[in-house]
């Protein structure tokens, strides 16, 4: 693992306001702020896969989409290989989309369906900066067979394709660019199970084929402990856990992290465990509580430390980071 990481985020946080009309604000008073991800430290590091895991609504998906500015960040810093993309626009943002893309979850909204295969690629192959036809023929025919399509697939439409299929057209479409890094927000949620082990496995060899970077966005923890050299776990917009993937899972340290893992599905009896069930509801990021944020829903809280001061991400000797007041006794 390279000692610079290829993405560092400092303290990124992307806030949405809602906007009310004049009798809403007479009802219901001033614009409210959606705090969807809310001051995220995070670094990954050139040809790792880092999992982000979390429940709906976390922001995991906005956070990925961020890193990439499909949506502007509120604050903080985004810098990729060593350089921000903050204030990045025109053809600078161009240059750096060519090196970060994204695969979307869903396979079926993600095409256009008034597009191609063909036409699809061609677009992509063109902000590469590859114009001559006969190259764009050859580049689409060779994109087709590594993701396990055929050439004849070419001048059909999405709708004729399964969900698999298709999320295989989106993987060629970002391959298009040549990418060193690539968001994966949940691109296999959508798809039957024997079809999420060869996407995966596609990822996979992609990712050793190409030097590919990659941030896998899931709530499937099986999949995520399939896929990632380490796992960042996400609880309302914020980073509560992070460390290499049979650490977290071995050793989780956030009752959180502990009650996502104990709800892992287990085939062999013998080896389920007691589940840790989670009272109440996830609080909403329209007014997130103060302190710990987890602290309405944990049976290990402190008293009012944890209800009045946010615990700080905080790492241990084997780079196991843990936003607790539990974790530091």
């Amino acid at each position: 693992m390279a000692t610079a990481p290829l993405v560092d985020l400092r303290g990124v946080k992307k806030h949405y306001v809602i906007k009310r009309s004049i009798l809403e604000k007479m009802v219901a008073g001033q614009e409210q702020t959606v705090r969807a991800v809310d001051g995220v430290d995070l670094q990954i590091f050139n040809g790792e896969t880092l999992g982000l895991v979390g429940e709906s609504g976390c922001g995991k998906s906005t956070l990925g989409r961020t890193i990439l500015k499909l949506h502007e960040a509120t604050s903080g810093e985004i810098y990729f290989d060593g350089k921000s993309v903050n204030d990045l626009n025109g053809q600078n943002l161009q240059n750096f989309r060519r090196k970060a893309q994204i695969i979307f979850q869903n396979p079926y909204s993600s095409l256009n369906p008034r597009k191609t295969v063909r036409q699809i690629l061609t677009l992509a192959l063109r902000a590469r900066g590859l114009h001559d036809l006969r190259q764009q023929d050859e580049e689409i025919g060779s994109l087709l067979h590594r993701v396990g399509l055929s050439k004849m697939h070419i001048d059909r439409y999405p709708h004729q394709f399964s969900g698999g299929q298709r999320q295989r057209i989106g993987i060629a479409r970002a391959l298009a660019l040549k990418p060193r890094f690539i968001v994966a927000d949940e691109p296999v949620s959508a798809l039957d199970v024997s079809v999420q082990a060869q996407i995966i496995n596609l990822l996979e060899e992609l990712q050793e084929e190409f030097k590919l970077t990659y941030l896998f966005v899931a709530h499937d923890l099986s999949v995520i402990h399939y896929i990632s050299d380490r796992v960042a776990v996400m609880y309302l917009g914020k980073i509560v856990e992070i460390a290499e993937t049979d650490e977290l899972f071995n050793n989780p340290q956030h009752p959180y992290t502990q009650a996502l893992i104990s709800a892992i599905p287990k085939v062999d009896k013998k080896a389920r465990t007691d589940r840790i069930i989670l009272e109440g509801n996830v609080p909403s990021p329209l007014n997130p509580p103060p302190g710990c944020a987890f602290h309405t829903r944990c049976s290990k809280k402190r008293g009012p430390v944890c209800e009045t001061e946010a615990p700080l991400l905080t790492f241990d000797s084997n780079n196991h980071g843990v936003a607790c007041h539990n974790f530091w006794i």
